[in-house]
């Protein structure tokens, strides 16, 4: 576990609402934001752990507004895996591909927005995937509440500490 971990952050309510950092999680305690809810074994500083799921103190509303298309959602969405090639990679080593390329009018948007290896962002090149001959893993949609979750989950299967507070 690193301070880069993921962290569940749960709402005053224990409703889940997002995944952070363990290094925004430990600002988030240290301001007195947050409590711990489930920590690992690491021993951060004096009697603070590495925590793995965090309760904000006060109850916050979550706005119910569209998620942007930015890289980092798309790489979310897409679990940093190439939707080409199938691979999983670090975002250091993944690139937007746009589905119809720019030069066609393609737009950046969350339908037409995919994580691509290099390799494979460079053998499609200008062309779209039918065209290519390379098939898409999924259909890229935007990220709603339910997808979220979805993907909450997914990290929870990693961290048997999140499962009680996922509703499976």
């Amino acid at each position: 576990m690193t301070i880069n971990s993921p962290v569940l952050v749960l709402n005053a309510s224990y409703e889940p609402v997002s995944i952070c950092a363990a290094r925004r999680a430990l600002t988030l305690l240290v301001k007195g934001v947050a409590r711990t809810e489930e920590s690992h074994d690491r021993l951060i500083w004096r009697d603070l752990y590495l925590p793995s799921v965090i309760r904000l103190n006060r109850y916050r509303k979550v706005p119910q507004c569209r998620h942007e298309a930015t890289r980092r959602s798309i790489f979310t969405r897409d679990q940093y895996t190439c939707q080409y090639c199938a691979e999983i990679f670090p975002s250091a080593k993944l690139t937007l591909d746009h589905v119809l390329p720019k030069s066609r009018g393609g737009r950046d948007s969350w339908e037409n927005l995919v994580a691509s290896c290099a390799p494979c962002n460079r053998r499609k090149a200008d062309r779209t995937p039918e065209e290519s001959g390379m098939g898409l893993l999924k259909v890229p949609r935007p990220m709603t509440l339910h997808t979220t979750r979805h993907l909450m989950r997914s990290f929870g299967s990693q961290d048997p500490k999140w499962r009680k507070y996922l509703y499976f």
